[in-house]
C-alpha cells in the first residue's frame, strides 16, 4: 500500500522511464484522472510523447464537459478528444434509441463498445502504454488490478498509478494539491460515466453502484478495462 503521494509519483515515473515510445493517458472526468495527470505531468516523462485524451460519447453530463475545461485550465494542457462518427452514432441511435441500453446486458455492451471502445482504439493507435486511472478499491471487477499489466484488448502496457489507493488517501491528495473537482461528486455521484447509465449513490452504497445499475455487480464494465496480464 502506497503511504505518500510523493512515492507514488516516483513509482510511476520509474515505470514511464521504461517507455521508449508515446504514451496516452486517458481522462474519464473523475477525480482519478485528474490526479493522474497531476503524476504525469511531475513525473519528468517527455510530455511531447504524452497526450492526454478523453472520449466523448456524446451522452456526458453537461457538468463532466465544464470540468473538462476546468481541468486543462488547471494545468495548463489540452485534452484530445476522440468520438465515433456521426455515421456510426446514427447507427447506434437506430438500433437501441435513447434508453435501449437499459434493455439488456447486450445492448448496453453493444452501446459502450460503439460508444467508447472504437474511439479509444484510435485513441491507443501507435501508442506503447496508456495510463488509467482504475483503482483496486472501485468494485468487486478490479481488485486484481496492479500497478503495471498487458492490456487484454489492445496488447500494450496499462498503467494504473492510483492502483492501491484507498478512497481516504486519494480525497487527501485532491484536497492537498487542490485540485479541480466534477460538481456532480457534491451532487451525490461517486462514479462518474455516461448520464443515461449513472446515478448518484445511496449512503451505504458500493461506490459503482450509481453505474449501470440495473445489472448484476459482477459484470459492470464497459468493456474499456478488461484485466490485463502481468
Amino acid at each position: 500500500m502506497i503511504t505518500t503521494y510523493n512515492e507514488a509519483t516516483s513509482r510511476l515515473a520509474a515505470v514511464l522511464a521504461e517507455i521508449k515510445g508515446r504514451v496516452a493517458l486517458a481522462f474519464s472526468h473523475q477525480i482519478e484522472d485528474c490526479i493522474a495527470i497531476d503524476m504525469a505531468l511531475k513525473s519528468g516523462f517527455d510530455l511531447d510523447r504524452l497526450e492526454i485524451f478523453t472520449l466523448d460519447t456524446y451522452k456526458l453530463f453537461k457538468e463532466s464537459l465544464e470540468y473538462q475545461k476546468e481541468v486543462e485550465k488547471f494545468f495548463g494542457i489540452k485534452i484530445k478528444t476522440y468520438a465515433i462518427s456521426g455515421e456510426t452514432l446514427a447507427r447506434v441511435d437506430e438500433k437501441i434509441g435513447q434508453w435501449g441500453m437499459r434493455d439488456s446486458v447486450e445492448n448496453r455492451k453493444f452501446c459502450c463498445h460503439q460508444r467508447k471502445m472504437i474511439p479509444l482504439r484510435e485513441a491507443l493507435n501507435e501508442k506503447e502504454a496508456w495510463i488509467s486511472g482504475i483503482r483496486a478499491a472501485q468494485s468487486v471487477t478490479r481488485t486484481g488490478v496492479s500497478l503495471c499489466e498487458t492490456d487484454a484488448n489492445f496488447n500494450l502496457k496499462k498503467i494504473n498509478p492510483l492502483f492501491d489507493f484507498s478512497d481516504e488517501f486519494m480525497w487527501g491528495v485532491a484536497r492537498e494539491l487542490n485540485l479541480p473537482v466534477n460538481e456532480l461528486y457534491a451532487k451525490g455521484y461517486a462514479s462518474i460515466g455516461c448520464e443515461p447509465c449513472t446515478r448518484a449513490i445511496k449512503p451505504g452504497e458500493d461506490i459503482r453502484a450509481g453505474r449501470w445499475w440495473w445489472e448484476d455487480p459482477n459484470h459492470k464494465e464497459c468493456g474499456l478495462h478488461i484485466k490485463g496480464r502481468d
